[in-house]
């Protein structure tokens, strides 16, 4: 994990063919499963954010594509940075006391969910 602001630019663009200025969040691992970097245009520059692992190993999904991209939602990508294994998680359908037309109307987000490179 020595990438930087430019490596990391440059793996977007290049390896995982997408546009690093999108405004999507991109998660980088190393190999040890230990360490995370985020990189992220937020509209006048890039962030790139780590994270380090104390003890135990982030639980990495399999890659969607030949180009190691995973596109995750908002909450999968929480489980992900909280330690959760994704592959053990079910999804809940929502069986409430909501019906479906007492529903409040669904917004899009302006994003998609953030895309993944298995280094």
């Amino acid at each position: 994990m020595r990438k930087g602001f430019e490596g990391l630019y440059g793996l977007v663009r290049d390896r995982l063919l997408c546009e690093p200025l999108s405004g999507h969040l991109f998660l980088f691992c190393n190999a040890q499963r230990n360490r995370l970097k985020v990189l992220v245009w937020d509209g006048s520059g890039l962030w790139v954010c780590a994270k380090r692992l104390e003890k135990g190993r982030f639980t990495w999904p399999q890659a969607g594509d030949a180009q190691g991209k995973v596109v995750l939602s908002h909450e999968e990508l929480s489980l992900l940075l909280g330690g959760i294994d994704l592959a053990k998680t079910k999804h809940k359908r929502c069986t409430g006391k909501f019906r479906q037309k007492e529903m409040p109307p669904h917004r899009p987000l302006a994003r998609r969910g953030p895309t993944l490179l298995n280094q």
